[in-house]
């Protein structure tokens, strides 16, 4: 019997579990752990609100959850409740599906001041996530900036713009809806260091601004390569540079009509946010693109007045004592997977926050072959590990108050109950809520 530890229970991990049972079938046993009470991670806690057909397959994550060789072991630290050599000591494989949950610093001075954010902590304030459900930002002002050219960028600019009619069928939390019901945001700059043939924006995602209630996406004509140049893009990138196109021909009258405006501020790079206590504005130093795609500053210096920050510029992974860790790319130190036989990462945690929701699949079977191989050669002794039963009675000796993916589908059922009208649920945004409805 293989007995397989996942730490991270988002969708690398359940890739990985499912990679796992093609290997082995009936011969292998998979332990997904997370820290939350609740599964899917990135899924649950990352992906907009009003983007449910993108959550929807949580639903193939269950079909691997329920089977009888895969189980859910939520409501567990590491590095508090077990360690992971205790971890390397019970299963014949530890892979580290932990993803990159931490903002990477803007670097910039000013980066403390009040009602400045990164975007994994606001998209966690909007999503429910426990640990950022108390962030409280400031939306009374009139102007917001976004940092950052990608998708989650898009994502923060589209939900501080939209009106409350907007989120019905999303799962934004309360507290962020009746926020956002409040905010008097007029305007939200989206900022980016080079220009719009260097986006890394999905057409879709961008598409979806064209079609906001209240506000209007405006982009810079001036700041748009000749049409001739596209030609030379990837065809997605192309699509993408077509929405902004379409942007900047909107016309004023119809801008007019929507009190809201989404603007692109492209080959901008910030220099410092000010303020006293709170940000009050964000100075800019305009950019100029080398043969490369290299941006470098032009000396030219402007203020963009603002009342709130969130920066969009990347993730990295928490780093883990005794793992090595790669600080400048935010990754676990790995060759193709492997950090030491035994020992692995996969997914974000492996190659950095890039890439889909999807190519975390192809990275867990890759993962697994890893495993198969160290088995194989005798990299990995194998036979004499506890697994799962060494972890339950490590658990119950230490009083750990482990949830199930049983104990999860109450957890559930009790979010979708108590959901408010036109919301597929009302997410508990605090643990000891969860346990209690567990219990309930």
């Amino acid at each position: 019997m293989r007995h397989i530890a996942i730490i991270g229970s988002g969708p690398a991990g359940y890739y990985t579990a499912e990679a796992a049972q093609k290997q082995w079938g009936d011969g292998v046993r998979v332990d997904i752990f997370d820290m939350l009470p609740v599964p899917y991670g990135l899924i649950r806690t990352g992906v907009a609100p009003d983007h449910q057909s993108i959550k929807g397959v949580s639903k193939r994550y269950e079909g691997t959850a329920l089977t009888d060789n895969v189980r859910f072991v939520g409501n567990v630290t590491i590095g508090e409740d077990i360690s992971i050599e205790e971890l390397q000591g019970l299963y014949d494989a530890v892979v580290l599906a932990t993803g990159a949950p931490n903002d990477r610093a803007a670097g910039i001075p000013g980066e403390a001041l009040n009602n400045v954010f990164g975007s994994a902590a606001f998209v966690g304030w909007y999503n429910g996530h426990p640990q950022f459900a108390k962030l409280n930002p400031d939306l009374s002002g009139r102007s917001a900036v976004v940092i950052g050219n990608g998708n989650v960028a898009l994502d923060v600019a589209r939900i501080l713009a939209k009106t409350p009619d907007e989120f019905s069928g999303s799962d934004i939390v309360a507290h962020a809806l009746h926020a956002l019901q409040e905010s008097k945001i007029e305007q939200v700059t989206i900022l980016g260091r080079r220009g719009p043939h260097q986006i890394a924006m999905t057409p879709k995602e961008l598409g979806e601004l064209a079609h906001l209630a209240r506000a209007c996406p405006r982009v810079d004509a001036a700041d748009l390569p000749a049409e001739d140049d596209d030609a030379f893009l990837e065809p997605g990138q192309r699509k993408s540079v077509a929405h902004l196109r379409s942007f900047a021909a909107i016309p004023e009258a119809f801008r007019a009509e929507r009190p809201v405006d989404i603007c692109f501020d492209f080959f901008a790079s910030p220099k410092a946010i000010l303020g006293t206590d709170k940000v009050e504005g964000l100075e800019v130093e305009r950019t100029e693109l080398d043969s490369d795609g290299r941006a470098s500053g032009t000396g030219e210096v402007y203020t963009i007045p603002c009342d709130i920050v969130i920066t969009a510029i990347g993730y990295k992974s928490s780093p883990i004592p005794g793992v090595p860790f790669e600080e400048r790319e935010g990754r676990f130190a790995n060759a193709d997977g492997r950090i030491l036989p035994g020992l692995y990462c996969v997914g974000w945690a492996r190659r950095g926050p890039s890439g889909t929701i999807g190519t975390n699949r192809p990275d867990g079977f890759a993962v697994v072959e890893r495993i198969a191989e160290d088995i194989s050669s005798g990299a990995i002794l194998t036979g004499d590990k506890q697994g799962r039963s060494g972890f339950d009675r490590l658990a119950e000796q230490r009083a750990i108050e482990v949830v199930t993916f049983r104990d999860w589908q109450k957890i559930d059922a009790a979010e979708i109950s108590r959901a408010r009208d036109g919301s597929p649920r009302e997410k508990f945004v605090d643990v000891d809520e969860m346990i209690r409805a567990r219990d309930a």
